[in-house]
C-alpha cells in the first residue's frame, strides 16, 4: 500500500534515535555497498514485514549512484530494471530511500506497464555518508533491492536556490532522444520548485525555512497512466523524473503535481509535435 505523509513522519522521527547513536560512534563499518544499517533493519521490518528480498545477482534491481558525489543537496540517482515492463510481468511499485536522511523515505513510485521499461533518472538530498536502496515489487510480490554506499553531506541543509520563485510550479517535459514511435522513448518531467526541507537557514532572518516541497507527481500518456509518485523533501530542489514510455497512438504526455502547501500544478507536451 503507498506510503502516506502520516506514516513517513512516525518512520522518520522513530529513526532519530539512530542517527543520534551513529553521529557518536566514529567510523562507521558497515560501508560495503550491499550492507545492512540500523536505519535499514528498522525500516524494512516497517515497511516490507519479514517478506524476503531478493539482493545481488538474484535481484532484477540495480543502483547507480556515484561513490563521492559532489554536492550533497543534488545527488544523481539512477535506476535500472533488468525486465521489461508488460502485462504479464511488470514491476508495480519502486521505494526509494536513503537511510541516514532525516525523512529517509525519498519516493515511492506505482508503476504501469505502459512504461515499456521502468528505469529512472533524479536527483536525491543526502544528508550524511548513508547507503540509498532501491526495492522494486513484481506484480506477484517479489521484492528485489539493490544499495549503493555514498560519501557525501550537508545535503539536507545546504542554501536554497531563490532564482526562480516567480516560476515556482512551472512543469515542463522533454524528450532527450527524441521520439521512437512504438518503442520505448526516454522523458523527463521536471518542476520548478524550492523543495524546502525545513532544515534550510535563510541567510537573512537567521530562521529556519519551513518545508515546502513536492509530495506527488502523476504522470500519463494519452490519458493513460504511466506513474505515480509520492515524493519528499529528500528529492533534490527543482526536482526532476526521467522516464519511458511507449507512443503507440498519438497523445499527451500529462503531469498533474501538487505540493505541501496545496498547490496544484500542471504540465503537458505533444511529443510527436516535439522539435
Amino acid at each position: 500500500m503507498p506510503i502516506r505523509p502520516a506514516r513517513r513522519r512516525l518512520l522518520a522521527l522513530a529513526l532519530w534515535p539512530f542517527a543520534a547513536r551513529a553521529a557518536e560512534g566514529g567510523l562507521p563499518s558497515n560501508v560495503g555497498h550491499g550492507d545492512s544499517s540500523k536505519q535499514w533493519e528498522h525500516l524494512r521490518s516497517q515497511l516490507f514485514g519479514t517478506r524476503p528480498i531478493a539482493s545481488g545477482a538474484d535481484s532484477v534491481m540495480q543502483l547507480v549512484v556515484p561513490l563521492r558525489a559532489a554536492y550533497g543537496a543534488s545527488v544523481p540517482v539512477k535506476i535500472i530494471t533488468r525486465v521489461p515492463q508488460t502485462p504479464e510481468r511488470y514491476l508495480k511499485r519502486l521505494t526509494l530511500l536513503v537511510d541516514k536522511n532525516p525523512s529517509p523515505i525519498a519516493a515511492t513510485l506505482d508503476l504501469t506497464p505502459a512504461l515499456g521499461q521502468a528505469d529512472f533518472e533524479t536527483r536525491l538530498r543526502v544528508d550524511e555518508y548513508s547507503h540509498l536502496r532501491v526495492i522494486g515489487e513484481l506484480d506477484n510480490g517479489a521484492l528485489h533491492m539493490d544499495s549503493r554506499y555514498v560519501k557525501v553531506s550537508g545535503g539536507c541543509s545546504a542554501p536554497p536556490n531563490r532564482s526562480a520563485l516567480h516560476q515556482i510550479g512551472k512543469t515542463q517535459f522533454r524528450l532527450p532522444e527524441g521520439l521512437h514511435p512504438g518503442a520505448v522513448t526516454p522523458a523527463e518531467v521536471s518542476v520548478v520548485h524550492p523543495n524546502d526541507t525545513g532544515f534550510e537557514l535563510n541567510q537573512v532572518s537567521l530562521m529556519y525555512i519551513p518545508p515546502h516541497f513536492v509530495r506527488r507527481v502523476q504522470v500519463a500518456y494519452a490519458d493513460q497512466r504511466l506513474f505515480d509518485a509520492e515524493t519528499d523533501f529528500s528529492v533534490s530542489e527543482n526536482p526532476s523524473w526521467r522516464f519511458n514510455f511507449v507512443p503507440r497512438e498519438r497523445g499527451l504526455l500529462t503531469a498533474e503535481v501538487e505540493d505541501t502547501k496545496d498547490g496544484r500544478f500542471t504540465g503537458s507536451l505533444d511529443p510527436w509535435a516535439a522539435p
